[in-house]
């Protein structure tokens, strides 16, 4: 990117006194990298005095999402060429945080269908607050989500530019620092290379859109349009699609964008579902492996694999909701990569409230295999990608609990994925796959449930699966 720059000034410093300053500034620029950060020193012949620096690195350096770039550079940042959201449920930060979450959670009809939900909504949330506040204070004082949420944003930016820099390229800032006896010359060669490098196109740039806590996603398309943004990618966190999370988001995405937007100057596409991808599977499947390890060898082979999931009220199951036989091809896959080397069940988690959910249930699994003689239990959040409470607290505390007591000794949890480079590399290549594809969402977005009766999931997707065309800046 420098080097480019510094070709385009060629000419005009042709003119300048200090051939060697440019030769040394191409040698500086060849070297730069979007890898990190590199500085240079570069002296014009003969006076020592007039030495500067130019400093390049990448734009990845503030925290995802907040819209603004890393270190002191004194360039303008260039508008992302591509920009990624990565959508998912978020939660609570703090204890203070929680009542707002809940209040949230339970507002979303396409989550829990309640009557009278915005009044129910308000009784349930104050119910519930102070006892989800002890279980947050026991793992820590607030949901980690938001942090690996971070990293993976940062991490695949960095993944996308190495193998997508048509949709991106890789900008860099440059500093400039000067002696007190820099000549006017060197000063305004410096001008003109940084007015040339801040033309260049940016890189891709995540945000981060959660649905019940900060940042929301009134929050990131703000944000969006605040830095210029033309082109997106929703990517949904979720794997396995159900309209109860990612149709969820594409539901509140759609909202704010018509609210925020209206003209349409971001040009927008999703990833709505990935539930068999190969570098998920293998990133799960490794880290199954890695937890049989820590069982006995002559013991390996009968542990039982409990594949946890995110349970769904029945009523959404029975209107034609694909989550359940996602999720069970997301477990295929996993089985067949490990050579069915081990009994397994696919069980379900976090069931509130008193109406039918779908079963069975993670936790009546767990005491009825304890009970029968099942001392090695493995669990596996296959629908999770990082830790929060329902890993941190439900798996690993409250099950962990009761598996103890019903003698299964054996009882552990698999390494949720988080910021493994095999799963960033599957967020990778998702996104990658996608925008190859000319931006196309998957072919099950456009078809609705058999008994949808929403308002809002015709025209989001109607909107997200508009013709390819219509993505053209």
């Amino acid at each position: 990117m420098l080097v480019a720059a510094v070709a385009a000034v060629r000419q005009r410093a042709s003119s300048y006194a200090f051939p060697p300053l440019l030769r040394m500034a191409t040698v500086a620029a060849a070297s730069a990298t979007a890898a990190g950060t590199r500085t240079f020193g570069l002296a014009s012949t003969p006076a020592p005095r007039r030495a500067f620096g130019i400093t390049t690195a990448t734009s990845t350096t503030s925290a995802p999402g907040t819209g603004s770039t890393g270190g002191s550079s004194t360039t303008t940042t260039a508008k992302p060429k591509t920009a990624v959201l990565l959508m998912n449920m978020g939660g609570p930060r703090t204890l203070a945080d929680v009542g707002d979450f809940l209040l949230r959670l339970f507002s979303d009809h396409d989550l829990i269908p309640l009557p009278f939900q915005p009044s129910l909504a308000r009784f349930i949330a104050r119910r519930r607050t102070s006892k989800i506040q002890d279980q947050y204070a026991k793992i820590g004082g607030g949901s980690p989500i938001l942090m690996w949420t971070q990293r993976q944003a940062a991490l695949l930016e960095a993944a996308l530019d190495r193998a997508h820099p048509e949709s991106g390229g890789s900008l860099m800032h440059v500093r400039f620092s000067f002696a007190p006896a820099t000549s006017q010359r060197v000063h305004s060669l410096c001008q003109h290379i940084r007015a040339t490098v801040s033309t260049t196109p940016a890189p891709h740039k995540s945000y981060i859109a959660f649905r019940y806590a900060a940042p929301l996603t009134e929050t990131a398309v703000r944000q969006m349009r605040e830095d210029g943004v033309t082109r997106a990618v929703a990517l949904t966190l979720y794997p396995q699609y159900s309209c109860s999370t990612t149709g969820s988001s594409l539901n509140e995405l759609h909202r704010q964008i018509r609210a925020l937007d209206p003209a349409g100057t971001i040009k927008w596409s999703a990833v709505d579902r990935w539930p068999t991808n190969d570098l998920l599977v293998e990133a799960f499947t490794r880290h199954i492996r890695t937890a049989l390890l820590d069982y006995p060898e002559a013991e390996r082979d009968d542990v039982v694999l409990l594949f946890s999931a995110h349970s769904l009220p029945m009523s959404v199951v029975n209107r034609g909701d694909t989550y359940p036989q996602e999720v069970g091809s997301t477990v295929a896959r996993v089985m067949e990569r490990l050579g069915h080397s081990n009994p397994y069940r696919l069980v379900w988690q976090s069931q509130v409230g008193p109406s039918a959910w779908l079963g069975p249930k993670t936790e009546l699994t767990v005491e009825g295999y304890a009970k029968k003689g099942k001392r090695n239990l493995l669990i596996v959040p296959i629908a999770f990608v990082s830790d929060h409470i329902e890993t941190l607290f439900e798996l690993d505390l409250e099950y962990g609990k009761l598996a103890k007591e019903h003698g299964a000794t054996g009882y552990r949890r698999v390494e949720s994925l988080n910021d493994d480079p095999l799963f960033i590399d599957a967020l990778a290549d998702v996104v990658t796959a996608h925008l190859d594809a000319g931006s196309r969402p998957s072919r099950q977005l456009a078809l609705r449930c058999p008994s949808c009766s929403s308002k809002d999931c015709g025209p989001t997707r109607d909107f997200f699966c508009r013709p390819v065309e219509s993505l053209a800046a």
